[in-house]
């Protein structure tokens, strides 16, 4: 809402690790220089291991490794590492794109040395058309001890002269004290690239916020030089807070209709969208004299204050020598109830993950609260087929069900279903609001809110949503659409396209290799899969949201 006003043809500072905002530091390039070094080293079979504080930009140094990966690498990368052993491998197999059924079709055995001798035939088959293959686990400080070990033994998949697999980690600092175990000395001597992904310092703080406020197409830039002093102070130079920080700051800028933003603006946005710094309490014999100093200062205050009111005359001194009961409140005040109390609880990062172990695993509970949102019915004989998107929710209403982030998720601009997962237990959610810094769930019968950064630690990015469709596609959606296609769909996404993404042109629209061009250009501009197919995902993207509920966009 704030983009006209400064200028900008998308938000700046946005969370997600979009790779055309990267910004390089020289700790940045260092740590892809040791990422891709181990790549390098092909069959040496070493560890290599990247930490950082949370919001230093490992995701997003993880996602440009994986853009420049040569052409004769295959990759597995594991995102949700609070598995077992045995679900750790079968992951590692789904990303490898390995069957994991056989040949009838039903499940193989799911016992761990089946998925290992599986995953064992594919990297000698690998070694053999000269493939290297590569595991990437993200958050790996949230790997079980059983899983590391399992993660260490993986190592041992090797021919007479080389290892089959590299394995690169990635977590926060407190994987470094993991790995210092005892019981881990086996993995951490297999360690071979070490790097620590440091905050960016003042200077690199003011090239960060002019670099993203470019990629934008921000022309005028708002920080002053004290602001971006003040950004840096308060983020510590971690880059997901700087753009906390700077986005909050955008948006009081935007209320008060101020396009040069100081000091002032960043401590009032700072206070807003960052926790509060815990008190820190003196303890030991220090806090006991400090104490004690206290009490003795108090006392002397009041025997000086008593001398002082006997020694006057009249009215005064008698006060000081006369106990007088305090007037009780007032009736109507203590008949009077307390005012309602609206604040939505918070819970943390820890708090969230203990709700769901509580949760109702089914889609159905949360799928109905999110057709109440729309004033639908939902009827049990179709509720599960509906749920899942097999089948239309009413007759100008569809589901579309698929992977995303928040920031597409709040381009949606609609209530959603999100399906979050707490080690061995899962669960959906109905997301009903995002901001900069906080999103709003119903989690079961409650509303709660939490912050973006521990909702993305439980959210696999597996989501429903619900869309009204144009009256001019009502009779015409069947399934996705490719090149060759014709009718009323192929003719609406036509115009939607033009005259952006596709000229204007006189006579019907045929889906040819130009709007396919058209097409996968839109989907690109909107994050999604750019197929250049007209699917359940790009029809909504298209389709006017106006109708409907709708996400909220500032929590309170």
């Amino acid at each position: 809402m704030y983009l006209a006003h400064y200028g900008l043809n998308e938000p700046p500072f946005s969370i997600t690790p979009d790779p055309r905002f990267v910004f390089l530091s020289e700790r940045h390039r260092d740590a892809l220089a040791h990422l891709l070094f181990g790549i390098d080293q092909g069959g040496s079979g070493g560890f290599v291991q990247l930490t950082g504080e949370v919001g230093t930009g490992k995701t997003t140094l993880c996602r440009m490794l994986l853009e420049q990966l040569p052409d004769k690498t295959r990759a597995a990368l594991v995102l949700n590492p609070q598995l077992s052993p045995v679900e750790l491998i079968e992951t590692i197999c789904e990303e490898l794109r390995l069957d994991l059924a056989d040949e009838a079709g039903s499940p193989r055995r799911a016992s761990l040395k089946s998925r290992v001798d599986l995953l064992n035939a594919y990297l000698l088959d690998a070694y053999a058309q000269g493939l290297r293959v590569v595991l990437i686990i993200d958050e790996a400080q949230n790997l079980s001890i059983d899983a590391l070990e399992q993660v260490r033994l993986l190592t041992n998949l090797e021919t007479p002269s080389q290892k089959l697999l590299q394995i690169i980690l990635l977590g926060q600092p407190e994987l470094r004290a993991m790995l210092a175990r005892d019981d881990l000395r086996q993995l951490a001597q297999r360690i071979t690239a070490r790097f620590h992904l440091t905050p960016l310092d003042a200077d690199e703080t003011g090239e960060y916020l002019r670099h993203r406020w470019r990629v934008a197409g921000g022309q005028r830039f708002p920080f002053t030089a004290g602001a971006i002093k003040r950004i840096h102070r308060h983020s510590g130079g971690v880059p997901r807070l700087i753009n906390v920080i700077a986005e909050r700051t955008l948006l009081a800028g935007y209320a008060h209709d101020e396009t040069s933003l100081g000091e002032r603006w960043v401590d009032r946005a700072a206070r807003e969208a960052l926790a509060p710094a815990p008190r820190r309490w003196l303890r030991g014999p220090h806090a006991f004299a400090l104490g004690a100093v206290a009490v003795a200062a108090v006392g002397l205050l009041a025997l000086a204050a008593a001398l002082w009111l006997r020694s006057q005359p009249g009215p005064v001194a008698a006060a000081a020598t006369t106990t007088t009961a305090s007037p009780p409140p007032a009736a109507a005040s203590i008949a009077s109830p307390p005012a309602a109390v609206t604040t939505v609880p918070f819970l943390d990062a820890q708090t969230l993950a203990q709700r769901l172990q509580d949760s109702d695993p089914s889609v159905l509970p949360a799928w109905r609260q999110m057709l109440e949102l729309w004033q639908l019915p939902a009827e049990d004989a179709d509720a599960a087929r509906a749920a899942n998107c097999l089948a239309p929710v009413a007759a100008d209403v569809h589901c579309a069900r698929g992977l995303a982030d928040l920031d597409k998720l709040a381009r949606q601009g609609h209530p959603a279903l999100v399906h979050l997962r707490s080690n061995d237990q899962a669960t959906w959610a109905l997301l009903l609001g995002i901001d900069a810094v906080n999103v709003r769930l119903r989690l079961g019968n409650d509303v709660v809110d939490t912050d973006r950064i521990a909702f993305e630690r439980l959210w696999n990015g597996e989501y429903a949503a619900l869309w009204r469709v144009p009256p001019a596609l009502s009779a015409g959606l069947s399934g996705p659409l490719g090149p060759g296609a014709s009718g009323p769909v192929v003719e609406w996404v036509g115009r939607q396209l033009r005259p952006r993404y596709l000229p204007p042109a006189d006579g019907l629209v045929r889906f040819d290799a130009a709007m396919a061009g058209a097409l996968r250009d839109y989907q690109r501009a909107h994050g999604l899969a750019s197929d250049g197919v007209i699917g359940p995902e790009t029809l909504m993207a298209m389709a006017p949201n106006e109708a409907g509920p709708h996400l909220l966009r500032v929590l309170e």
